[in-house]
């Protein structure tokens, strides 16, 4: 039996979702953005449960991702330079909460940045 929803990403704050979820809306694709209500109540949590996440049915899933890449921002260092692999030397990674351990859950801030390459899988920290 085939899912009904495909999470196409997650972010951390709900206004970060916007811009795609209005691209993909203009291209016919529905959205549905999941824990949007419980993080407009109180953003503090985002990473203690993952953030918002951003839905589309699955069979829409190939045109969500083809647009979702297309007007992707991949993750940045403090000065501003695209964070690179370490593994495939991509530069196609996202901020990746781990969140594992009930310490992180309830001081999701003391957890240390890491980030997940699109390319190969691997997560890594930031430096």
């Amino acid at each position: 039996m085939e899912e009904k929803f495909y999470q196409l990403a997650s972010f951390e704050y709900v206004a970060d979702v916007q811009i795609v979820r209005g691209k993909l809306e203009s291209e016919g694709i529905p959205v549905f953005l999941r824990d949007e209500n419980t993080l407009n109540s109180d953003p503090l949590i985002s990473n203690a449960i993952g953030g918002v996440k951003l839905q589309v049915y699955s069979k829409d899933k190939e045109r969500a991702i083809a647009i979702y890449d297309e007007i992707r921002a991949y993750a940045v260092d403090n000065d501003g330079n695209t964070i690179v692999c370490p593994n495939c030397k991509a530069q196609r990674s996202e901020p990746f909460y781990n969140s594992n351990g009930i310490f992180y859950k309830l001081f999701p801030f003391f957890e240390k940045r890491k980030y997940k390459c699109l390319n190969c899988g691997i997560i890594t920290n930031s430096k």
